[in-house]
């Protein structure tokens, strides 16, 4: 949650500096299996400096750095930022001006001071029971709960800056991954508060639209196919011959489909098997219907809509060793009449690449970094 909202800022033009607990640096620089790609996802556009905090010299440089910086975000359990003196009342007496932006497990309330993790609030706030087939609940397949977390936290933040701008004075902003979950199912709540009825998980759901669904192809392909108006529909079995469906009274409108699943859907899955995937989607475009192919993340890399709106930023994977470059997602997001995206101005850091730079920014002498250096205050990779 923390390194993306970082990202968000940095993307959006921000100087991000990102202080790593020295001698070890970030975490995420080392972690296996699906989580390797998590530094390079969440970390371009930064400045690295390594420090450690829980050394006397550290913190004074921490405060040195704060004394200038507009907002200071953190990612730590609940206390730990005040153990190492870098706390909102600890800072703020540096810089009344600056924005905190705490993003934690728990808002204010009896959960506050538990540890949480974006699964584990997955299966608290009911999102896991509603992702996974009855009785086996399962995690979403991204980490949504942190992407989620971290931009309301930047909407916090961006929110605090212009109060400031009015008041002069900065404030504690906080976000957290329970009530970002907790908001992800605000619908079902209100679902299950308008039907007296706790609702089904959604592979069990009684769909709203007669024919959403993910059906095989010829060749051994999958599409989503979603018809979800009665216009659609009558352009969907011309698309594909079905004349006789598209004059039989029983399914004539979308409430009717949605009642006959239980033979329209095993009907269309034998229309689909005589059409490739390829034929399918063609005729699903010129129809204006709703598809797409089941897809896998890796997919992406050769999409060509990404490709050609820039939307894939050439990132230095450093879980690779030589750093080689793939295209990671950039922000989903555009500005002006030019359409502008956002772009990639700095390769995720080596772990404390900027000290130096940082530093003399801040007003330290050549002699103290080097002394810091020294001690082991400031650590940087070989």
């Amino acid at each position: 949650m923390g390194p993306c909202a970082g990202l968000v800022l940095a993307d959006l033009g921000a100087d991000v500096v990102k202080i790593e607990p020295a001698p070890a640096g970030d975490h995420t620089r080392r972690l296996p299996g699906f989580a390797a790609g998590f530094f390079a996802t969440f970390n371009r556009n930064k400045r690295s400096l390594a420090l450690d905090l829980k050394h006397p010299e550290g913190r004074a440089a921490c405060h040195r750095l704060v004394a200038e910086a507009d907002v200071v975000l953190e990612n730590y359990g609940p206390g730990t930022m005040e153990r190492l003196g870098c706390g909102w009342e600890q800072l703020r007496a540096v810089n009344p001006r600056l924005v905190y932006l705490a993003l934690k497990g728990f808002l204010a309330g009896p959960y506050e001071h538990r540890p949480a993790l974006d699964e584990v609030v997955q299966f608290q706030a009911g999102l896991a029971y509603m992702t996974g087939p009855p009785g086996r609940p399962l995690r979403a397949g991204a980490s949504i709960i942190d992407i989620l977390g971290a931009v309301f936290g930047v909407v916090a933040v961006l929110s605090a800056l212009r109060q400031r701008g009015a008041t002069g004075e900065g404030q504690r902003v906080c976000s957290s991954l329970f009530e970002s979950a907790v908001f992800l199912v605000g619908s079902h709540m209100a679902g299950a508060a308008a039907t007296g009825e706790p609702p089904p998980p959604m592979p069990a759901r009684r769909g709203a639209w007669g024919i959403y669904d993910v059906f095989d192809t010829a060749g051994g392909g999958q599409l989503f196919i979603g018809v979800t108006s009665d216009q659609q529909w009558a352009r969907f079995t011309e698309a594909f011959g079905l004349p006789e469906m598209a004059a039989d009274p029983r399914i004539a409108t979308n409430a009717q489909r949605a009642g006959a699943r239980s033979w329209l859907i095993p009907a269309l899955q034998e229309v689909f098997l005589r059409f490739d995937q390829a034929e399918i989607s063609r005729r699903c475009e010129a129809a204006g219907i709703s598809w797409a192919p089941v897809g896998k993340p890796a997919d992406l890399f050769e999409d060509p809509h990404l490709a050609a709106g820039g939307q894939l930023l050439q990132t230095a994977i450093s879980a690779l060793g030589g750093g080689a470059l793939f295209g990671l997602p950039a922000l989903p997001l555009e500005f002006g009449e030019d359409r502008a995206r956002v772009t990639l101005r700095r390769q995720p850091p080596r772990m404390g690449e900027h000290n130096a730079e940082v530093l003399a920014e801040h007003g330290f002498s050549a002699e103290e970094i080097t002394a810091l250096s020294a001690r082991n205050v400031i650590v940087a990779a070989a």
